[in-house]
């Protein structure tokens, strides 16, 4: 697999989903990433720096230039912790842990994040307004309350299938409640 392919596959992913999820500047995006399954290989089993770093690449040049901040899911190893900016955990009240992701114990792209952000940090729980699971690595319990599916037309990336997310807002009230049709 291309580095340069799957660059451009995740840029493309991600694009798809910012398009549909309505975020503004601010919020989070949330990539839960299996760099094995991204390979061919089985989850957990071929991890590799390389694949990370095409994928970071790709996730960077889509929320960068509208000021969504990355969050990256560390693998279970790691109780899938979050690997994200000092100004996005504090700007959103998160408790930092102590923890430095490695390939084998954090994972690839979890340690890719950490090696390229400003200033990384570490925390166990985030609240992601959307995110991208790539090969199966169960971002849903980093996101918002209500996760809505978005479906793209980037159905791989590599060899890895994925699946991504928007949250919304939760509907309260009866039959009487109107909603605010922007935010649904």
């Amino acid at each position: 697999m291309e580095l340069k392919q799957i660059e451009q596959e995740t840029q493309k992913a991600v694009n798809e989903v910012l398009a549909q999820a309505k975020l503004k500047m601010g919020d989070l995006f949330v990539i839960g990433c299996s760099t094995s399954e991204v390979g061919g290989q089985k989850i957990g089993s071929a991890s590799s720096m390389d694949i990370a770093g095409a994928i970071y690449r790709g996730a960077y040049a889509a929320l960068e230039p509208h000021g969504i901040y990355l969050a990256a899911q560390c693998c279970e190893h790691l109780n899938r912790a979050i690997i994200m900016e000092r100004q996005a955990a504090e700007a959103y009240g998160y408790e930092m842990v102590n923890v430095l992701p490695q390939p084998k114990a954090g994972g690839s792209f979890a340690t890719t994040c950490w090696e390229n952000f400003d200033e990384p940090v570490a925390v166990e729980h985030i609240r992601a307004h959307a995110g991208l699971d790539i090969g199966g690595t169960l971002i849903g319990m980093h996101l918002r309350e209500v996760a809505v599916p978005v479906r793209i037309e980037q159905k791989t990336i590599g060899a890895a299938n994925i699946l991504s997310a928007r949250t919304r807002l939760k509907f309260i009230g009866g039959v009487r409640a109107k909603y605010q049709q922007d935010k649904l």
